[in-house]
């Protein structure tokens, strides 16, 4: 007996909540077998699903189940309202980077007198934060890097798709961007001790890419790096932009004024309340 699209998303909602898993899930899963939106989705409500659309539904339900995130599941996640590709090469871009964004663009608009700046986005992953950046900001010069060749080629479809013209550099840390100096350096570097995996989500932990999350020094190594290999290579008036783990504002910050003691370093709270970024703006 064939559903309707209606018993297919209660059957699919119930299936996941009894399973641990969030039940909207079941609409963006149905959505993506679909080919529609949300409110496409609404209008077909009655309509019965095919037996072929309900096979594919009822695979990805299960391989959701299993704990494989709905974005690998699909192939894309939405950022900053663009459609970027996603696969487990890249993390799965999150809202409260999308305030990284917010935050930057205020700061060069207060910063610098003029467009035409360099930027690196070190860390790059899907190319989220540097092609949003370019997007926003057409007359940036911009520098994407990533130790990951796999990595880079997702940013590089990323770009191709959403029409970005930026540069992308195998590599490692500041290593890729050292020849030249910049204005601007942005960068979401894995931040998450090894010691909290086991309070982690198991989507997290067994499907995205642990490069892209742990890191040593109790998630601090990247950082103190950073600001170790920064300073030689910033121009003045410059802005670093950072995002963090929410238990390390004060000691990101305390890295950065080591290193620059001229510039001023502030902890930034995301849409939660939690310590999120954290900005070097480097004025003398």
């Amino acid at each position: 007996m064939h559903k309707t699209i209606f018993e297919a998303l209660n059957w699919a909602s119930s299936f996941l909540e009894d399973n641990g898993r969030e039940g909207n899930a079941a609409r963006l899963l149905l959505q993506h077998v679909l080919q529609t939106n949300y409110s496409g989705l609404m209008m077909k409500t009655h309509d019965e699903i095919s037996a072929e659309q309900m096979q594919q539904f009822t695979a990805y339900i299960e391989a959701h189940v299993k704990g494989r995130p709905v974005q690998y599941i699909t192939g894309v996640e939405e950022f900053y309202g663009r459609i970027f590709e996603v696969d487990d090469s890249v993390l799965i871009p999150r809202p409260e980077t999308e305030e990284l964004i917010v935050g930057t663009i205020e700061r060069i608009n207060q910063l610098f007198n003029n467009n035409d700046l360099t930027l690196a986005d070190i860390g790059t992953g899907s190319g989220a934060i540097a092609i949003t950046m370019k997007k926003e900001c057409p007359n940036l010069a911009i520098t994407a890097t990533d130790l990951s060749t796999a990595a880079l080629k997702t940013a590089q479809k990323n770009a191709d798709n959403l029409q970005a013209e930026l540069t992308f550099i195998e590599g490692d840390l500041t290593a890729p961007i050292a020849h030249q100096k910049w204005d601007i350096v942005l960068s979401n570097p894995p931040y998450i001790a090894f010691d909290d995996m086991a309070s982690m989500s198991d989507v997290v932990v067994e499907y995205e890419p642990h490069s892209a999350l742990f890191a040593e020094e109790d998630g601090l190594i990247l950082y103190r790096k950073l600001a170790e290999q920064l300073p030689p290579l910033m121009n003045t008036p410059g802005l670093i932009g950072l995002e963090i783990g929410y238990t390390q504002g004060d000691t990101v910050a305390n890295f950065f004024r080591e290193h620059f003691p001229q510039a001023q370093v502030s902890v930034v709270k995301d849409i939660n309340g939690k310590d999120r970024m954290v900005f070097c703006e480097i004025t003398e």
